[in-house]
């Protein structure tokens, strides 16, 4: 039995079509295949690589800590010297009301934590999220994705949450002092790169804080430089109660986190003690390999270059069969007439050596979202190859 039949059997699959490469090697931008074959990855393992695979000094810091010591004792217990130097260094590039970092294992569970926080520091149950917005899988975070396509099957899920249209002002008169708290997407990614307009945004602040309610925003995708500055938010001049990250946070190793105010997140130690709690959340490894990664992104100057970057793939992503290209930074979705199209354009290009994907919530559209350490060269390379790709389908 060789290793695809192996892999099918044998790992549980979430698609009746799994991509199936078996990738044995990946540097910076590239993966390379069992066969040898070489690809060029546009979508960073969804937005993780932010400083390409295996950036050698997150390699280097991760086999330093294993040198040290793992896995010690459940979350929270010991001062391990990774996780409190890497929550120094977040809340150091965040606003000063977000100092307090709790580490968990993913977004998913970043997602989960905040929902508990909220609800107890508030005292409320009903949550609000919005219509095409993803936060994880997990029950808690499928309850307030925005699409009852995914929802629907595994029902009962959590009450008391209310979906809303995103930046729509309307929206905003739904929160009340019966709200825990509002989660957003700074930028709505599953949706096909969707931005919400400033004033929206300020308005939606306005209103969590005229209520009571907390003002959650997840960068889990939106982090780490992805859309042209650190954070998404500063793009908007707001400022959450709480933030989610994920992704790109632990370099390419899993790690999640949610941060808040320590005076928020203090209620988690009484009524009940341990009240969120995990084993691996904020592993070491995974914090020294997240730490080294956000020094390669703030010392290289790589957010810098990320504008530049978008606006090539923008300007030379013109073809009779694209009908629009919407960019954040370099989060991009390249939208089809339809997702049958789309399916041949991603099909196309890996057997040209272009690793793309599409969107969960829109399917027409092709999600460009490479290391932000990508070359212009790469970049041509491949707009040439989707363009060829294209023209065969004319």
């Amino acid at each position: 039995m060789n290793k695809r039949e192996l892999f099918l059997r044998h790992v549980a699959q979430t698609s009746p079509a799994p991509i199936g490469l078996e990738i044995v090697k990946a540097k910076g931008s590239t993966l390379v295949d069992a066969a040898g074959k070489k690809y060029l990855d546009l979508i960073a393992g969804i937005s993780v690589c932010n400083v390409g695979h295996r950036h050698p000094k997150v390699v280097k810091a991760i086999k330093n800590q294993v040198d040290d010591y793992m896995h010690l004792l459940v979350y929270g217990e010991m001062i391990e010297t990774p996780q409190v130097q890497y929550a120094k260094w977040l809340t150091d590039y965040l606003p000063p009301t977000l100092n307090s970092v709790y580490f968990t294992n993913s977004g998913a569970e970043a997602t989960e934590g905040a929902m508990k926080l909220a609800k107890r520091v508030t005292n409320r149950t009903q949550i609000i999220a919005f219509n095409k917005s993803y936060h994880g899988s997990t029950q808690g975070a499928l309850s307030i994705m925005g699409d009852e396509y995914w929802r629907n099957a595994f029902r009962p899920l959590l009450p008391d949450v209310l979906h809303l249209e995103y930046d729509a002002f309307e929206s905003l008169e739904h929160i009340t002092n019966q709200t825990a708290c509002v989660i957003a997407e700074t930028i709505q990614a599953e949706r096909g790169v969707v931005a919400p307009s400033p004033q929206w945004m300020t308005a939606l602040e306005k209103k969590c804080r005229e209520t009571g309610t907390l003002l959650v925003l997840d960068e889990i995708q939106a982090g780490f430089g992805r859309t042209g500055t650190l954070w998404g938010f500063e793009q908007f001049n707001v400022v959450p109660d709480i933030v989610l990250l994920g992704k790109a946070l632990g370099g390419g190793m899993p790690l999640g986190a949610f941060v808040a105010d320590k005076k928020i997140m203090q209620v988690f130690t009484e009524n009940p003690v341990l009240g969120h709690i995990t084993t691996f959340g904020g592993h070491p490894v995974c914090c020294a390999a997240g730490l080294a990664a956000l020094k390669v992104l703030l010392k290289d100057e790589i957010i810098a270059q990320v504008a530049h970057k978008a606006a090539l793939f923008v300007e030379m992503l013109q073809h009779p069969l694209i009908k629009k290209v919407r960019s954040n930074g370099l989060l991009i979705a390249v939208e089809f007439e339809s997702f049958e199209i789309n399916k041949k354009v991603i099909d196309g290009c890996l057997q040209q050596g272009l690793l793309t994907d599409w969107f969960l919530f829109a399917p027409e559209c092709m999600r460009i979202a490479p290391p932000l350490t990508i070359s212009a060269k790469e970049i041509k390379k491949a707009i040439k190859t989707m363009l060829q790709v294209l023209d065969t389908l004319k």
